[in-house]
């Protein structure tokens, strides 16, 4: 079975497809290799974008030995072994590390003094940003370079490159889903169309579709991801666009997110975003986090999809998460003020308002401070002027 990933892979800058910033001719990074000038660098993005495929062009271009190694089993007497056989040399090896941000700090320990003498060049991938989980000697030494996901045309262009090295056929309908449902994952595409080569020559959208029943996308596991589609998800409820809080709703639950984490997220945005413009918001988002723990997948998709609908249908006001916040910074600043003898435990002179019809003027603070700034927004513009009524 020919391996499409291995036999398709960039052997070049020019052949490298989805990630122009860093292969073109006027990229910083493509200067510095052709330069022989690139120090030690960290590539981070997605699946499938193209991290092995640049270090390996790296190692070409910069005419180096490539030793290849991944994080999760890389022993500390492997990585000795390679300095030392090139310790009395005029060459440097490229050691190209992937899953670097699982490196532990011992590993990091015994490639510091190697990366500070440059007598390796270090490079290494990840699907997560690495310089969270690398010291800061580390991060100090190197370059950080971002990959993306590769575009539905780039895609393409290295989908046609593979129909004509296997000759393959491919009908309109079966193109366009190995491009689509790869979600700008290049080795998940040729490995989907290698797969489908070795039953019929012919791919259908049918033969597809019988291997990959849906299309790919990030799981929601991966932390990047993880923050970015909850981000999104408030974000779109805070914006009362229901049709994309909707789409993160269904991104979070394919990706694999337990209806617990986005139930009780959807709580702190009914008080934060909704607020008192719309109390109900919050009883129904607990009613939701109760629900959803009695009664789970599948059908908690629904219940979850009734919350951020109506969080999205009411209006919003932020005044609560304001006020409590300012009053903290004042207390942190310390703003201590005593308390009136009247509403303290000894009641002195204490006016007890439902003697006097529900309200009456008395001193509560100290001091005239003001932190709640109610909105002329929802059932909160009631509130308001229900106070206002009292206090003017």
């Amino acid at each position: 079975m020919a391996d499409f990933t291995h036999l398709l892979r960039a052997k070049n800058f020019d052949e490298l497809v989805g990630q122009e910033h860093l292969s073109a001719k006027s990229a910083p990074l493509r200067m510095l290799c052709e330069k022989f000038a690139l120090g030690h660098s960290f590539f981070y993005g997605p699946a499938g974008t193209g991290k092995t495929s640049i270090a390996h062009i790296i190692a070409k271009v910069m005419e180096l030995p490539f030793y290849e190694c991944n994080a999760t089993s890389l022993k500390i007497d492997q990585l000795r072994k390679i300095f030392e056989q090139y310790k009395n040399t005029l060459q440097k090896p490229l050691i190209f590390i992937d899953e670097v941000h699982r490196l532990a700090k011992n590993q990091q320990e015994v490639l510091l003094p190697v990366m500070e003498n440059n007598s390796v060049l270090v490079i290494g991938a990840s699907t997560e940003n690495p310089f969270f989980s690398l010291t800061s000697a580390i991060r100090s030494r190197s370059m950080l370079f971002e990959l993306k996901n590769i575009s539905n045309e780039s895609l393409a262009k290295l989908l046609d490159r593979a129909i004509k090295y296997a000759s393959l056929e491919l009908d309109e309908d079966a193109r366009e889903y190995l491009i689509v449902s790869s979600g700008g994952d290049a080795r998940a595409m040729l490995k989907l169309l290698e797969f489908a080569s070795n039953l019929d020559t012919t791919i259908t959208l049918m033969i597809l579709k019988s291997l990959r029943p849906n299309a790919l996308q990030t799981g929601s596991s991966e932390s990047g991801v993880h923050y970015d589609l909850i981000s999104a998800l408030i974000k779109s409820i805070r914006g009362s666009d229901e049709n994309a809080a909707i789409y993160y709703l269904a991104r979070l639950i394919e990706g694999g997110e337990s209806a617990d984490f986005i139930a009780r997220r959807l709580v702190i945005l009914a008080s934060e975003d909704v607020g008192n413009a719309n109390p109900q918001a919050l009883t129904l988002t607990t009613s939701c986090l109760t629900s959803i723990s009695k009664i789970g997948y599948p059908e908690a998709r629904i219940i979850l999809a009734q919350a951020v609908i109506y969080l999205c249908a009411s209006p919003k006001s932020n005044s609560s998460y304001l006020a409590i916040n300012a009053a903290l910074k004042a207390v942190k600043d310390g703003v201590l003020l005593n308390i009136p003898k009247s509403i303290t435990q000894q009641n002195e002179g204490y006016l007890y308002p439902h003697d006097f019809g529900g309200y009456v003027k008395q001193q509560y603070l100290g001091e005239d401070l003001r932190f709640v700034e109610l909105k002329n927004i929802g059932y909160e513009e009631k509130m308001l002027k229900w106070l206002q009524s009292l206090h003017h």
